[in-house]
């Protein structure tokens, strides 16, 4: 094996029993001393169907035993408090703990959704100044806090659509989406009832404007684009997109999903789209590791505005705060309450620490990290794509695979290296895929960590390509069946 790059080291592998294997009859966590008062029958007070003398199979362990074992487990796992996560903001973008700590105030912790808004008036501000740095951000005339995740986003903005065009007498049948598109695009087109019709990127890894002008007729709604789009590339021509799909009748919505990578710097709805949704955890730093919550906020132009989702909070003359349930063309409620009222906090928290030029410059070095990556590995891997990236950088492992060695082979060689694989095979249209986004986090120090392991594997793909087939040679578990694992899953402990 290769030496590892300065600082990074092995995962902890020391093997751990299952604390039910751990469990030796009589030992108990914690001795209560008799109480002072006469025990009472749990089988008198709640009936005997509801009670039982003992749980079959329960461990029987010592404090300190519980302790080590769970904290042992812990160290197993690679999180963004552990080191760089090229995985991409999607997951495990930095949240600043104040953000933790301000979302667990008594007071925005604590209030019933429920309330009355005379009670609630600091929640309702937070909603209403959030929807309003949005709407700034983006360019936009009103935004829902409502939709709990970018997906949901996705499908509350493509049912506005619908519902403005079928007021407007014009009810059409089909979305253009690219071929790079995120996998929840046609899924939220789908669940709407439009269909889906693909358009093919060119040469640029940018939509063809040719195919989109042929493809654009009057049974088409509008057009779902992500901008930049999943290969980490601006759609250059953007405005002559949108006023392509608006001369013809339809509306564009945006996947904002990348927004990270035009914060401060631009305005989806300066150059020309309709409708976009945000992913608070990718560009304004909530957590959504492991599922969630999230929160997707949608954002609209003044077209789209009466179909947002109800209610709404609004500002009145005297300075209070209400929520507006009187939309008679709102597509309605499409999550309960007001969405997830704490990932809104630390988003809000986020920008006004951040403020202006803060958030600015986290674009800034979102950019700056991935160009940094690409220029330093496009040598050894191939560039299918060779433009300027945006927050992320797509690589392929076409010339690895001369050698046997494809992406899947060399993201788990990086574990050995003490660092997360980078997204494997996404997007679809470059086979092999290497997608690599170190977001604004990451420092240079730690870029040129990951990218001297990077590049130590190339060199062993070209000396040893059976070695980093078998790789992770480091970790506790090795090389799994991955068809196996997913197909037939062993979820449960049998003694």
């Amino acid at each position: 094996m290769k030496e590892h790059p300065r600082h990074a080291r092995p995962h902890i592998t020391r093997d751990e029993n299952l604390i039910f294997e751990r469990s030796s009859s009589g030992k108990c966590g914690v001795d209560l001393p008799s109480p002072e008062v006469p025990a009472a029958s749990a089988a008198e007070l709640l009936g005997d169907d509801l009670c039982r003398n003992d749980i079959p199979g329960f461990p029987e362990v010592s404090e300190l035993e519980v302790i080590r074992h769970f904290t042992r487990l812990s160290t197993w796992n690679y999180g963004v408090d552990t080191g760089l996560y090229p995985l991409g903001s999607c997951t495990m973008k930095y949240n600043p703990r104040i953000n933790e700590v301000v979302a667990r105030l008594e007071g925005l912790a604590t209030d019933h959704p429920y309330a009355p808004a005379e009670l609630t008036q600091g929640c309702l501000k937070i909603l209403y100044d959030t929807a309003r740095c949005l709407a700034e951000i983006t360019g936009m005339d009103a935004v829902s806090l409502q939709p709990s995740a970018g997906a949901q986003g996705e499908l509350s903005g493509i049912l506005m659509i619908q519902a403005c065009l079928a007021d407007r007498g014009d009810p059409r049948k089909y979305i253009l989406i690219p071929d790079s598109a995120h996998g929840t695009n046609p899924a939220s087109v789908t669940t709407s009832g439009y269909q889906v019709r693909n358009l093919k990127s060119d040469a640029h890894g940018c939509l063809d404007l040719a195919e989109l002008d042929g493809a654009m007729t009057e049974e088409v709604a509008g057009l779902m684009l992500t901008n930049p789009n999943t290969l980490g590339i601006f759609e250059v021509r953007i405005r002559e997109i949108c006023e392509l799909v608006h001369r013809k009748g339809g509306l564009v919505y945006m996947d904002g999903a990348n927004m990270n990578a035009l914060v401060g710097v631009a305005r989806p709805a300066d150059f020309g789209v309709d409708v976009m949704h945000l992913n608070l955890h990718k560009t304004f730093t909530t957590p959504h590791g492991g599922g969630g919550p999230g929160s997707g906020p949608v954002a609209v132009k003044k077209v789209l505005e009466p179909y947002l989702p109800s209610p709404m909070v609004i500002l009145s003359a005297d300075g209070t705060y209400s929520l507006d349930y009187n939309r008679p063309k709102s597509i309605g409620r499409v999550r309960a309450f007001y969405g997830n009222f704490g990932m809104v906090v630390r988003a809000l928290a986020f920008i006004a620490a951040n403020g202006g030029e803060g958030l600015l410059q986290s674009t800034r070095d979102a950019v700056l990290n991935a160009n940094y990556v690409m220029c330093r590995l496009q040598d050894l891997y191939d560039l299918p794509y060779n433009e300027p990236c945006m927050h992320e950088c797509v690589l392929s492992d076409r010339r690895q695979a001369t050698r046997g060695v494809h992406t899947v082979d060399i993201a788990k060689r990086l574990i050995d290296y003490g660092f997360h694989p980078y997204t494997t095979a996404f997007p679809l249209i470059v086979p092999g895929a290497m997608m690599i986004e170190p977001t604004e986090s990451a420092s240079k120090e730690e870029l040129d960590e990951f990218i001297e392991a990077m590049r130590n594997i190339a060199e062993e793909v070209e000396e040893d390509p059976e070695f980093v087939l078998k790789a992770p040679h480091s970790t506790r578990v090795s090389r799994l069946d991955e068809a196996t694992a997913a197909r037939k899953p062993i979820l449960r402990w049998k003694p």
